[in-house]
């Protein structure tokens, strides 16, 4: 009896080790499945998905693919540093995680990252790095920016929705510099990015960027400091992300050359050095600081239910002798003697390693909450101590030379919603969102006598999104809001997004997208208002635009072949002008800047019609590669929306490998961007906007003028450089992007990148 006894209490303690052992092997096999690419999935540690445990790899509750730090598992093994990281972008609105391509870290075409003109040289700029852009392609310019005098700054200023978080399997630093010219002209820039887990499931980082640009032409320079902060947590009830970003924008205003004669012909104007060519204005500046905070977090309610495993998964309960192997001898010296004691025992030890064994179960969310919130502050400031005399038309306040004008802007929103998530059955195949949403603005314009005017505004907003995120052919989505409260009351906008994905046999994927959309909008806050020494309007009286937009793209992936077309109608089209003044005893039809004083006032275009398409097409034979991008558009009124007919970009190289192990990646090439003639809009310091050119005078017209560039790109394991030249052709034409703002003379340019993990 008493030799039972013992064999009793034994059997607990040997049970833990036997069933424990049990049901790693399973999880092991489940592992080694899921590496072939089966859809079988259990927990680990009761809060996951395992997909890949080598790579750390595995799914949470919500559906989302991510990764976590170096895998300890394997006891008594080298541990190396392990390398990768995954990305994702944030709708604002509601805090939707959308997945995302490392654009950061790409190897190839690196020598364009730091370009202003853009990744395919379609962006009209003022030619020292930074300044403020515009995009000729329509369709690819931002959607129109609240606070007006951010939007320009495109290159440096990134907006939420294309800040990517980052879940790293080790901390990853990034350290990149990027350099041209001298100290009297050159530019130079330096941007670092920290991002770490703290565990599983939770990361943060952050990235500090620094650009400065002296300017190739007089009173140019640019000085930018940026920081950004993020945090981040991602379970499967429970997810959050914070977001914190603080820019300060400093530009020197020159107000472009005095004759375009000292870029094309300087000869003709006695003039032999470019660091001396007369610009319109000087000690003038265009200041902007701005803080942006976001936080978007959400509760899942949901239930649990067993995960499905296949029979040949499950654990296999052990044998009489494997059971009965972990006692001690004596015991099982006992046992052996005795069958009855035995079998009791076996049979006991089998039913403790039963009721041990537990289920797998796997969190299926239902609803969630969602809130987020967005902070935005703005303070712009327009600085002169000396400005040119009649350079403007108007002056409301002050002397008109010594300008010191201040301009504050701050919008709070916050955001409730309720989601019923797609898939928690096989039912539910999209997901419904319900939501509300509170905006406060704040502004503070001058008002011509030593103070600010405030305006405040309130708006309420309700709206609903249907959405299918899963699954690997189809998707959409499709959101409406429309505004109750406030200063937008009767707003309505409406978007809806598809995108499905057809085989097309053995030869290849067609991937098409179609976006339509309809807005119905008072124009925003600085159309209507805006105060200062020399502009200045109150425009309580424009219409409201109405905007029709329809969109689509076809992708073959392996063919490497794009093609967008889009077509936009807008009624009542809002946007900026010029409104200049000839100077009295002026030669008429003058287009010389020194000949006019200058104004910009808000316009509408009764209707607008917009329509472009964009072929690209990238070719290669063995080490040989052609990348081509045709761009075709045309605008119903040139004058309210002057577009060029036509926009090119190629880029002809060599890609090869070099070295002992060709380890060396190597991309030489040439590219060349070009445009048609047309009139392209004009810039204006007073509102740091782009603006048409006024009509009723002579306009200046800008392209039917190749830029080229060569560069040689290299990488060697976490290392990029480059050294590029570009506009290699200057000197032989009409070389300006904006009219009056000549582009950079040739510039050798160097950079930098390197990765660091540890």
């Amino acid at each position: 009896m008493k030799q039972r006894l013992h064999i009793q209490l034994f059997l607990t303690l040997v049970l833990w080790s036997v069933a424990g052992g049990q049901w790693s092997k399973a999880l092991a096999q489940v592992r080694r499945v899921n590496q072939d690419g089966s859809n079988a999935a259990l927990y680990d540690s009761g809060d996951t998905y395992i997909v890949d445990s080598q790579s750390g790899t595995y799914i949470d509750g919500a559906g989302n693919r991510t990764t976590w730090g170096r895998d300890t598992t394997r006891a008594g093994s080298e541990k190396k540093i392990p390398i990768g990281q995954f990305q994702w972008v944030l709708e604002p609105r509601l805090g939707t995680v959308i997945d995302a391509e490392n654009n950061d870290t790409v190897v190839h075409d690196f020598q364009k990252w730091n370009a202003t003109d853009g990744y395919m040289g379609d962006y009209n700029y003022l030619g020292n790095i930074g300044s403020p852009r515009l995009s000729r392609l329509y369709f690819n310019r931002e959607t129109s920016d609240e606070f007006l005098f951010l939007q320009p700054f495109s290159f440096f200023r990134g907006s939420l929705q294309d800040f990517r978080f980052t879940n790293t399997k080790s901390p990853i630093t990034n350290l990149a510099y990027h350099t041209c010219g001298n100290r009297q002209t050159g530019e130079d820039r330096v941007r670092g990015y920290f991002a770490t887990n703290i565990n599983k499931l939770a990361g943060l980082g952050f990235k500090i960027d620094y650009n400065y640009g002296t300017g190739y032409y007089p009173a140019q320079p640019n000085s930018m400091f940026g920081s950004t902060f993020y945090g981040y947590y991602r379970g499967e009830r429970y997810n959050i992300h914070a977001y914190l970003c603080i820019n300060h924008l400093k530009m020197g205003e020159n107000g472009g050359v005095e004759d375009d004669r000292y870029i094309e012909d300087p000869l003709s104007v006695g003039q032999t050095k470019s660091d001396i060519v007369p610009t319109m204005l000087d000690q003038t500046w265009n200041r902007n600081h701005e803080q942006h905070a976001y936080l978007s977090h959400r509760y899942n309610l949901g239930f649990t239910r067993l995960i499905e495993v296949p029979d040949s998964l499950k654990p296999v309960p052990p044998s009489a002798s494997e059971l009965l192997f972990e006692l001690p001898d004596s015991v099982q010296t006992v046992l052996r003697e005795d069958s009855v004691a035995r079998k009791q025992a076996v049979d006991s030890l089998l039913q403790a390693w039963h009721d041990k064994q537990e289920v797998p179960k796997e969190f299926i969310p239902v609803t969630s909450i969602i809130h987020t919130f967005e902070l935005s502050n703005l303070k712009h400031e327009y600085l002169s101590h000396d400005t040119r005399r009649n350079y403007y038309t108007n002056n409301f306040y002050g002397d008109g030379i010594n300008m010191a004008d201040e301009t504050r802007a701050l919008a709070i929103r916050n955001t409730f919603g309720v989601a019923l998530r797609e898939g928690f059955n096989k039912w539910a195949q999209m997901g419904i969102t319900l939501f509300g949403t509170h905006k406060l603005r704040s502004y503070k314009l001058m008002d011509g006598q030593g103070g600010t005017t405030p305006y405040n505004e309130n708006d309420v907003s309700v709206g609903a999104e249907l959405a299918r995120t899963q699954g690997s052919r189809f998707h959409f989505n499709a959101t409406g809001e429309v505004w109750l409260i406030g200063e937008h009351v009767g707003d309505v906008n409406v978007d809806g997004k598809t995108d499905l994905q057809l085989r097309l046999g053995r030869l290849d994927t067609l991937m098409t997208d179609l976006h339509v959309g309809v807005r119905h909008n008072k124009p925003s806050f600085f159309f209507r208002h805006y105060h200062s020494q020399n502009t200045w309007w109150d425009n309580s009286d424009l219409s409201r635009e109405v905007r029709l937009k329809i969109e689509g793209t076809l992708r073959l992936k392996k063919l490497g072949t794009r093609l967008h077309i889009g077509f936009e109608n807008i009624s009542n089209y809002t946007y900026f002008g010029m409104q200049n003044t000839l100077h009295e005893g002026a030669k008429e039809g003058s287009i010389l800047p020194t000949d006019y004083s200058h104004d910009v006032g808000v316009m509408q275009a009764k209707s607008v019609q917009v329509f472009g398409a964009t072929l690209t097409q990238d070719l290669s034979w063995k080490f040989i590669h052609w990348d081509n991008q045709l761009s075709f558009q045309t605008s119903s009124d040139q004058d309210a929306m002057p577009l060029p007919k036509l926009n090119i970009y190629t880029n002809l190289y060599l890609l090869f490998r070099i070295g002992i192990a060709k380890v060396l990646r190597v991309q030489a090439g040439a590219d060349m961007r070009f445009f048609t003639s047309y009139y392209a809009p004009d810039y204006s310091p007073a509102i740091q906007q782009f603006a048409v050119q006024d009509s009723r005078f002579e306009r200046t017209k800008i392209g039917g003028y190749p830029i080229v560039g060569a560069y040689v790109n290299m990488h060697l394991k976490h290392c990029r450089i480059y050294v590029s030249f570009r506009h290699v052709n200057a000197g032989s034409g009409h070389s300006f992007l904006v009219p009056h703002y000549p582009i950079n003379p040739m510039t050798i340019n160097l950079g930098l990148s390197w990765n660091f993990f540890n």
